[in-house]
């Protein structure tokens, strides 16, 4: 048996992309159960974009391709401070919550599995996660994006109240 490798799957000129969860998922109707597949991916660049995508199809590799255009369709930029994120952030998403925290560099990556994969392929080399409430992976997957969302740099806040990055920690003193 092969071991298998974690790393992100990366093809020619592609995003670095993987697998979260892959589910059997049927609906009921008169003439019996259907079958189909569904795909959570996660799809970055490295440098701190990230998106997030789910696909449902009658064939996994249709599912995951369907997954992987959804997420490409729904990239955000985060904001890198060096290897880590700016600041701490919370995300929540159904019942799901993942904590974001800062850490300093050689720390690596210190979070569950599903947000794990979402650090990885965004770029980001050191952080501390905690996931709390739900253990769901499509719903720790979203939480951490939105707690990505949420990330902002000291230099776009000032921009957005028309500051100096002086000023606004001097207001924070």
């Amino acid at each position: 048996m092969a071991k298998r490798d974690n790393k992100p799957q990366v093809k020619e000129n592609e995003l670095p992309n993987k697998l979260i969860a892959l589910r059997r998922v049927t609906k009921v109707v008169k003439g019996g159960r259907t079958m189909r597949f569904s795909a959570l991916m996660v799809v970055g660049d490295g440098k701190g974009g990230i998106g997030v995508g789910m696909g449902k199809a009658a064939e996994v590799p249709e599912a995951i391709r369907k997954a992987t255009a959804d997420a490409k369709n729904n990239m955000i930029k985060v904001p890198l401070s060096g290897t880590t994120v700016p600041h701490e952030a919370v995300g929540k998403f159904g019942s799901g919550k993942v904590i974001i925290l800062p850490a300093e560099e050689g720390t690596g990556v210190i979070a569950g599995g599903p947000v794990r994969a979402i650090m990885e392929v965004s770029g980001i080399k050191d952080v501390r996660t905690k996931s709390l409430g739900s253990n769901n992976k499509i719903n720790c997957v979203k939480a951490a994006f939105e707690g990505l969302k949420q990330m902002r740099t000291a230099e776009m806040i000032a921009a957005l109240r028309g500051k100096t990055v002086q000023e606004i920690k001097a207001e924070e003193a």
